[in-house]
């Protein structure tokens, strides 16, 4: 399996997660499926097969994100010093030659992305057409709903 890049904010929500899942989580669910086996008959008993229903989740959430850190090309973008080109975890401050509408676009892995907090996926046609661009610069894309023209206002590393 290649390296996927995730920013180091990516990875540090994914380790947090991780701790949550096994320092927390994991003993829950085994204290939930303790008490539920307390109760008797586990053929008919619908809290036992719950919590080990979730205990299944939760383990293959775990071995997931195990995963994912595991293949992971943690980028630091601070230390990136792009000089202005549009790389993995720049920010992109960009006009819609359209209408004039100013947004904002972090690019971020694809478990990091999440649009309404203005991080799009490396893999989305914008990130895609912005990679190596410059300040300055008009990229052209297809989007779902039809061809995108945006002006490269300003790239930052933070």
């Amino acid at each position: 399996m290649s390296k996927l890049p995730i920013t180091r904010r990516g990875a540090e929500l994914l380790k947090e997660e991780l701790r949550r899942l096994k320092q927390e989580e994991r003993p829950r669910i085994v204290r939930a499926i303790a008490e539920a086996r307390a109760h008797g008959d586990l053929k008919e008993n619908a809290e036992y097969h719950a919590a080990k229903e979730e205990q299944g989740f939760i383990e293959g959430r775990i071995r997931e994100i195990e995963s994912k850190l595991a293949n992971a090309n943690i980028i630091d973008v601070t230390q990136l010093g792009g000089g202005g080109r549009v790389v993995f975890g720049a920010t992109v401050a960009l006009v819609d030659e359209a209408d004039g509408q100013e947004v904002s676009y972090q690019i971020v892995g694809e478990d990091e992305a999440d649009i309404a907090a203005g991080r799009i996926s490396i893999g989305s046609p914008i990130a895609r057409a912005l990679i190596g661009k410059e300040e300055g610069d008009v990229v052209e894309f297809e989007a779902p709903g039809g061809r995108k023209a945006f002006k490269i206002v300003e790239v930052r590393y933070v």
